[in-house]
């Protein structure tokens, strides 16, 4: 168990210098994402919502809450660096079958967005959070408290 919290919560990237840049990194993609794609989900373009595609079949009303959740809870999650490397699984996920399913036909000028999304959400999954992060501040409230 010790060693699943700290795989979840510790993230040393080397040198504050390095820490700073995850920081600015984790922070300027998830206001990218919440606002290009997040905020299109939560306002209604000429009174529709917008349509969230459904490749995998999932019942609509979790395909819609999973989407969402991903470019509008996660990012907010993702800049204050809590529980990091768990949250973007889902935006990993969504990216991904953006990338393979709903855009495999398009032209690489629209296949890239998804793409290089899920490729800096994973390595957000590799890297965690940084020493700037809400995930250091519970690591090292644990590592005092139960000496992991």
């Amino acid at each position: 168990m010790n060693d699943l919290i700290k795989a979840v919560l510790y993230s040393d990237v080397g040198s504050e210098l390095n820490n700073w840049a995850l920081l600015g990194f984790r922070v300027l993609l998830a206001v990218e994402l919440l606002w290009v794609h997040g905020l299109k989900k939560l306002r209604k373009t000429n009174g529709v919502p917008e349509s969230i595609p459904n490749p995998l079949g999932l019942p609509p009303t979790l395909n819609n809450l999973v989407a969402t959740v991903s470019d509008t809870v996660v990012p907010f999650l993702v800049m204050a660096g809590v529980a990091t490397r768990l949250v973007v699984l889902p935006v990993i996920g969504v990216t991904a079958i953006g990338y393979a399913v709903v855009h495999r036909h398009d032209s690489p000028q629209v296949r890239d967005i998804p793409f290089m999304y899920t490729l800096c959400f994973l390595l957000l999954l590799l890297l965690g959070a940084g020493t700037r992060s809400v995930d250091q501040y519970l690591w090292s409230i644990l590592n005092r408290s139960y000496h992991f």
